[in-house]
């Protein structure tokens, strides 16, 4: 009994830290404004750099934001990465553009369908009705990488505060 109120209590003051974590944080040489209703995560792998968890709509899982750096010279050129995003879903839709604010290039990816959940090279489950958004943000420090995944209709209602958390990033 005492270890459950101690496991509850312990639970809530978790996920009150998670959500108040920064509010402003770099990744590479890009600093990102948080969405205000987004959650603050602690990554998950030693890979990413930044972790965010968006609200799910009444009844569906949240969608995931990760942020990776490798630093100059790694991580693959911008197109691998697209080619790679892309693999990950089949039965459905997928769309890339580049853009430039001030004087960085990114890419803004789209996909949509069933999506292979897990590690590059291991097992997958797919999830079907998922989307993806994602952005590269191209620097002589190191190309970002962001890539938000969930259900289909949580990550199209996150898109334009994704695009504009990226695109205002890229413009200081």
């Amino acid at each position: 009994m005492v270890f459950s109120r101690f496991l509850i209590v312990f639970l809530v003051f978790a996920a009150a830290a998670s959500a108040a974590g920064p509010v402003e944080f770099t990744v590479g040489s890009f600093t990102f404004a948080r969405p205000e209703n987004w959650e603050w995560m602690a990554p998950t792998s030693p890979m990413r750099k930044a972790q965010l968890s968006v609200p799910g709509n009444a009844g569906s899982p949240p969608a995931e934001v990760t942020f990776f750096h490798f630093g100059a010279g790694q991580g693959g050129s911008v197109q691998a990465n697209v080619d790679r995003w892309f693999k990950q879903f089949s039965d459905g839709y997928t769309d890339a553009k580049s853009e430039q604010a001030g004087s960085t290039t990114i890419t803004f990816v789209k996909a949509e369908g069933t999506f292979a959940s897990g590690m590059p090279g291991g097992p997958t489950t797919p999830m079907k009705n998922y989307a993806m958004r994602g952005a590269i943000l191209e620097s002589s420090s190191g190309d970002v990488y962001i890539k938000m995944t969930g259900p289909k209709e949580v990550v199209k209602g996150a898109a334009p505060a994704l695009e504009k958390m990226v695109r205002e990033a890229a413009a200081h």
